[in-house]
């Protein structure tokens, strides 16, 4: 797979070493020459000194060829504009943007671009650690609206259906992990000490989630 990366910051210059450690073809595009220095000397893939909202560099880095494209420079902006030139121009099917600002983040993935938010992410994960939830956010999962977040069962809660954990429109198991494999569940199907769920809460319903958990501290995750 070819993936295109504008921003070579901390995150470009690490999720561009990830992609080429797993043997994909990486191109990173910069307008700082010395940026590429955080590649290091194993990176393999290629650079393009140039802005990413220019078509011209993007089509000199490959953008046409491109599977995937990554936007992650210091600006919301010029992410966005990344965004919209690789998705519109290029056709570029898997498009993602980092976003500062949330609100932001939701207009355009309406638009069908992926959007991430730092900013949304770094606050869930403080929210866990300072009130030492029984839960764990997931966040390439929040819009806002609903979040997932991940629970492990203990002995108060074994022996309980599915369906007498979920709340209709507020609580619903998306998926168990047990003895290291993955289902979906059925409503009938019974929690034994030790799963991990992962669960679809809405806002209102997150202190009747954690309560329901609350012995779960212990081993909670950031894994889906």
């Amino acid at each position: 797979m070819r993936y295109l990366i504008v921003g070579c910051g901390r995150v470009g210059s690490a999720l561009a070493k990830l992609l080429d450690a797993d043997g994909h073809e990486v191109i990173v595009v910069d307008e700082n020459p010395t940026a590429f220095k955080r590649l290091g000397t194993n990176f393999r893939g290629h650079v393009v000194v140039g802005t990413g909202i220019d078509y011209d560099v993007l089509k000199r880095a490959g953008a046409q060829n491109a599977d995937g494209f990554v936007a992650v420079t210091d600006g919301d902006n010029r992410n966005i504009m990344a965004a919209l030139i690789a998705q519109r121009m290029f056709k570029i099917d898997r498009v993602v943007c980092r976003i500062y600002d949330p609100p932001r983040g939701q207009l355009y993935r309406e638009l069908g671009i992926e959007t991430f938010s730092p900013t949304t992410i770094g606050a869930q994960i403080i929210r866990d650690r300072l009130q030492d939830v029984a839960y764990a956010s997931v966040p390439s999962f929040d819009f806002g609206k609903l979040t997932s977040l991940v629970a492990t069962v203990t002995r108060a809660q074994a022996g309980k259906r599915v369906d007498t954990v979920e709340v209709d429109g507020k609580i619903r198991i998306a998926a168990i992990r047990r003895l290291g494999s993955v289902s979906i569940p059925a409503p009938s199907d019974v929690l034994v000490e030790g799963d991990e769920i992962n669960a679809i809460v809405a806002p209102d319903a997150l202190s009747q989630f954690a309560n329901a958990f609350s012995a779960a501290r212990p081993d909670t995750r950031l894994s889906a």
